[in-house]
């Protein structure tokens, strides 16, 4: 028997961020209910029957120093070894640059604190050498195994987190928090730093749980939990300044050292929830607005302005191919 009334459909937001850089919340394949394999404990606040959206503490102060690191890449040319043997390998030739900017929360200023520029030829060759392209200079990064293009690109990540250590501890000082526009990984064990991940590519918690991070209204978080993989570490979500009432507008993931004791991990988390709010991008000025934060917008800029121009740097690999260096 029918009532002749359509069922109630989901109900439909578009996402804020422009689709040239993709979606805020990219979820597996199978959709959004897809668990991911990590293992998860969700106890490390609260128990998991008390889960809740959390406030400003209201005893918890912003630091007068916030660093935030970021970095960029790019390839400027493929390429490909002719080997003696007959052989031939896939390269890229790649640019890539990291920066830090320093925010000054007393004087509400920000300047440059440092930035490093850093290039290599990444392939598998054995025999191929650096390229020498006028004053720039490529020098070779071996990557393992038989050298697939799509692996290419991403060993130029190494390098590229290597700069970002570098430049992180150079721009240091006592009371200051250190925020990297992305995962820890490797730099976990750089003092007061947060992780912050503006895209949530999988969903490490169970239906009930999920809920209360899509629950949060803006300025609020989720209580932290502790993930089981191989980079594992505190994490928790937030909410940033936004409008829309979609269900991952304005989300971010924040994590923090597997090394620190709980109530470290916490206060952290209660530090990020009165200092990341107050660099959130708006729509008019960023597509991926509120989850790029204006410093480290301003930062990207920079960097790739560091590059240099990649049409006279394709030229210059191209003559220096021809000329056989």
């Amino acid at each position: 028997m029918t009532t002749g009334e359509e069922p109630a459909g989901a109900q439909l937001f578009v996402d804020s961020w422009d689709p040239g850089y993709g979606a805020s919340f990219e979820a597996a394949p199978a959709g959004p209910a897809t668990p991911s394999s990590a293992q998860v404990d969700a106890t490390v606040e609260l128990p998991v029957v008390d889960w809740r959206a959390i406030d400003v503490c209201r005893d918890v102060s912003a630091p007068d120093v916030v660093l935030l690191v970021d970095g960029v890449r790019r390839i400027d040319a493929s390429v490909w070894t002719a080997e003696p043997d007959g052989t031939s390998f896939p390269g890229v030739a790649a640019s890539y640059a990291a920066g830090v900017v320093c925010c000054d929360l007393v004087r509400g200023a920000a300047s440059l604190a440092g930035a490093t520029v850093g290039r290599g030829l990444f392939t598998a060759s054995p025999s191929a050498r650096e390229v020498v392209a006028g004053r720039i200079r490529y020098p070779v990064h071996r990557v393992g195994g038989s050298g697939e293009m799509n692996k290419l690109s991403a060993a130029v990540q190494g390098p590229l987190t290597a700069l970002e250590v570098e430049v992180s501890g150079a721009a240091r000082t006592d009371g200051d928090l250190l925020v990297v526009d992305g995962p820890l990984r490797s730099r976990r064990n750089l003092p007061r730093t947060l992780g912050y991940v503006k895209t949530q590519h999988s969903q490490y918690l169970d239906a009930r749980l999920t809920s209360v991070v899509t629950g949060l209204r803006s300025g609020q978080r989720s209580p932290v939990f502790r993930l089981g993989t191989a980079w594992g570490g505190y994490s928790w979500y937030l909410r940033l300044p936004v409008a829309s009432r979609a269900p991952w507008a304005g989300i971010v993931r924040v994590e923090c050292s597997a090394e620190l004791p709980e109530s470290a991990a916490i206060g952290l988390a209660d530090l990020s929830l009165v200092t990341l709010p107050r660099f959130a991008s708006t729509p008019y000025k960023d597509p991926r607005a509120p989850q790029n934060l204006v410093p480290i917008a301003g930062l990207e800029r920079r960097l790739r302005a560091l590059l240099g121009d990649a049409r006279l740097l394709h030229r210059a690999l191209t003559a220096a191919a021809r000329a056989g260096h």
